[in-house]
C-alpha cells in the first residue's frame, strides 16, 4: 500500500524514492551486526536509522523533524519500506544511534558501506580522475577569553563529577563555589578584577584536580580537559601556588592552545582574511569526464597544513577500493616527496604545483638560481654557471633530504657574477646550492616544466570544481557550522552530508533511454549563429 500510494502521488520519483527503487536501500541491518550486543531487547533497525540520518541532512531537517518526516511523509515511508501506519520513533533514537556511529570509527565504515553500494551499482569506479580541496568549519562553541576558558572549565568538571561521583565534592564546594560555578560562565567584555579572578579559577582548578586524584577513580573527559586546559594556563611557583602563564613562560601556539573545554581538538586559526575556531573538511570527489561527480572522501581535522591530510585521504580510498589513476590538488597539498610516495606506492599521478622556487636570485629576476646549477649526481659534483666545479657533497642529517654543495671561496671571490650569485660580503665564503636526491630532483623540474604546458593547466584547471562542492556543503547543506560538539560527532555530520549530496546529484542523473535534449537556440541566437558572433553557452551545452 505505502509503495501504490507513493507511486500514484509522485509519479517522477523523488529523492528518498531514487535510494529505494535504484539501490534497494544503501544498507542492510547485517551491516551493523558488529555493532550491537547479542543479549537485550530487539532494537530499531540499523539500516533504517542510519537512512533517517542520511535523509534528515539531505532536507536539513532537525531531530525533531526528521522524526516526523517518517511519521508523515509517504516518500520517506517508501524507501524506509514502512506500513502506511507505522508509528515511526521517538526523535531521541537519532541522538542514540549518532552516539553509537561516533564509536572507533563508524562514521567512516558507514561511509565505505554507501560508496560499496553505489560501486556495485555502477555509480562510482576506481582509477579514473579525482580532485581534493579543503574547507573551514565552525565548532559548536563559543569563542572565550583565556578567563572565561578556565572558569568554564573548572564548572563543566563540577558537572561532571556532580553527575557520577558527587560525594567528591563533599568538602570542597563551599557558598563562594557555589556563586562562582552555579551557572554558565558569561562575562562582560571587560569584567571587574581579571588577573584575581584568573588566579582564583586557578587555585579551584588544582584543588579539584587534586580531590580527583586522591579519590582513585579514572577521570571523565571533561575533568580530562581541565588537567590540559590548566597545564596550558598556569604555573607553580616556588610555594606551590598556581600563577597564570606569562608570554615568557611559554604559552602554547593556536595550533596546540585549547579553545573551549567542549572541543578539545578545536583551533582559533587564521588563514588569509578569514580567521575563525573549529576544524578542517578535506573533501575528495570524482571528476571524470562523463558521468556525475561522487564525493569519495570526506576527513575532518585539526586546522593544520593540508599535506597532512593526504596520507589519510589515500589510504582511506585503497581501503574503498576507490583510488584514483590522476589525483588533482592545490598546492597546500602538493610536495616532491608525496607526489613520489603516491607514484611508487599507490600509481597514482598527483597533478598540482610544487613549490616554486622561494630564493632572492628568483624572486628579483637576476641572478643565478639553484636550476642555473649542472647537478652531476654519478660523479658527485655541481657545476657553476661560469664552469667552476665543486666537489664538496654533503648530506647532512638536520637537512635531509637535501643535499648541500659549497663552492670554494677561492673561485667565488674573483667571478665577475659573485653579486648575481651569492649576497655574502664575506670574501671567504663562497656559493652553498641545495637540492633534493635525484629521483626527487627530476620530479621537481619535470613538474616546473609541466607548469608552462598549455594542456597541463587546462587539465588542472578541471580541480577549481572541488571548490563548488565544498561550498554546496558548507551553505546549501548547512555544514559550515558543527551541529554537535567535537571531533567525531562533527565528523559524523560531514559524512552524513557527503552520502546525502551523492544521493542528491545521482537521484538527478539522466537515464540512459532518456528522452531530455537541451532547449533549441532562440530566434536571436539563431541570427547570432548565422553571422557566426560567439555567444555565451548554456552551462549543459558547454563553452
Amino acid at each position: 500500500m505505502t509503495a501504490q500510494v507513493a507511486r500514484a502521488s509522485n509519479p517522477n520519483g523523488t529523492t528518498a524514492m531514487w535510494v529505494r527503487d535504484r539501490l534497494d536501500g544503501l544498507w542492510r541491518d547485517e551491516d551493523f551486526a558488529a555493532w550491537y550486543s547479542r543479549n537485550g531487547r530487539p532494537g530499531l533497525s540499523p539500516a533504517q536509522l542510519a537512512t533517517v540520518s542520511v535523509l534528515q541532512f539531505l532536507l536539513n531537517l532537525s531531530d525533531r523533524q526528521a522524526a516526523e518526516a517518517v511519521r508523515c511523509r509517504i516518500d520517506v515511508k517508501y524507501a524506509l519500506a514502512l506500513e502506511l501506519d507505522d508509528p515511526g520513533f521517538h526523535h531521541s533514537v537519532l541522538s542514540d544511534f549518532r552516539d553509537r556511529l561516533a564509536e572507533n570509527g563508524r562514521a567512516d565504515a558507514l561511509f565505505d558501506l554507501a560508496l560499496a553500494r553505489l560501486k556495485d551499482a555502477g555509480l562510482v569506479k576506481a582509477r579514473g580522475r579525482q580532485r581534493t580541496d579543503s574547507t573551514c568549519l565552525l565548532a559548536s562553541v563559543r569563542e572565550l577569553t583565556r578567563l572565561e576558558l578556565v572558569l568554564e572549565a573548572v564548572r563543566a568538571a563540577l558537572e561532571e563529577t556532580a553527575r557520577t561521583n558527587p560525594q567528591l565534592l563533599d568538602g570542597l564546594v563551599d557558598e563562594d563555589w557555589a556563586l562562582r560555578y552555579g551557572r554558565q560562565v558569561r562575562l562582560v567584555s571587560q569584567p571587574s578584577r581579571p588577573a584575581t579572578r584568573l588566579k582564583q579559577a586557578g587555585a579551584d582548578a588544582f584543588r579539584l584536580l587534586d580531590h580527583a586524584r586522591g579519590a582513585g577513580t579514572t577521570p571523565g573527559p571533561a575533568v580530562e580537559a581541565l588537567r590540559q586546559i590548566t597545564m596550558q594556563n598556569f604555573l607553580v611557583d616556588a610555594h606551590g601556588r598556581p600563577c597564570p602563564r606569562a608570554e615568557k613562560d611559554g604559552l602554547p601556539p593556536a595550533r596546540l592552545r585549547i579553545e573551549s573545554p567542549y572541543g578539545l581538538q578545536a583551533r582559533w586559526v587564521r588563514r588569509g582574511h578569514r580567521r575563525w575556531t573549529g576544524y578542517l573538511a578535506h573533501v575528495t570527489e570524482t571528476c571524470d569526464d562523463r558521468g556525475v561527480n561522487v564525493i569519495t572522501d570526506v576527513a575532518t581535522t585539526v586546522p593544520t597544513a593540508d599535506s597532512t591530510a593526504l596520507p589519510g585521504i589515500r589510504t582511506r580510498l585503497e581501503r574503498r577500493h576507490l583510488l584514483p589513476a590522476q589525483h588533482l590538488v592545490d598546492g597546500g597539498y602538493t610536495s616532491v616527496a608525496l607526489m613520489d610516495t603516491a607514484a611508487r606506492t599507490h600509481r597514482i599521478e598527483v597533478i598540482g604545483p610544487v613549490a616554486p622556487d622561494n630564493s632572492w636570485q628568483s624572486k628579483a629576476g637576476t641572478g643565478f638560481t639553484r636550476e642555473d646549477f649542472a647537478v652531476d649526481f654519478d660523479r658527485r659534483q655541481v657545476t657553476c654557471p661560469g664552469g667552476k666545479t665543486s666537489g664538496n657533497w654533503t648530506e647532512p642529517p638536520s637537512q635531509a633530504p637535501y643535499t648541500l654543495v659549497a663552492f670554494d671561496a677561492r673561485h667565488c671571490s674573483p667571478c665577475p657574477h659573485r653579486s648575481g650569485c651569492t649576497r655574502s660580503t664575506d670574501p671567504r665564503k663562497g656559493r652553498t646550492v641545495h637540492f633534493l636526491p635525484r629521483r626527487l630532483h627530476d620530479l621537481q623540474a619535470q613538474n616546473r616544466a609541466d607548469q608552462q604546458d598549455p594542456q597541463w593547466r587546462r587539465l588542472y584547471a578541471s580541480r577549481s570544481g572541488v571548490e563548488g562542492t565544498a561550498n554546496v556543503l558548507a551553505n546549501a547543506h548547512q555544514m559550515r557550522r558543527c551541529r554537535y560538539r567535537g571531533t567525531a560527532k562533527a565528523h559524523i555530520q560531514h559524512v552524513l552530508t557527503a552520502i546525502s549530496v551523492n544521493i542528491a546529484r545521482l537521484s538527478t542523473q539522466e537515464p540512459d533511454d532518456s528522452t531530455y535534449r537541451p532547449r533549441p537556440p532562440t530566434a536571436f541566437q539563431q541570427y547570432l549563429d548565422a553571422q557566426e558572433l560567439p555567444r555565451p553557452r548554456w552551462w549543459r551545452q558547454g563553452q
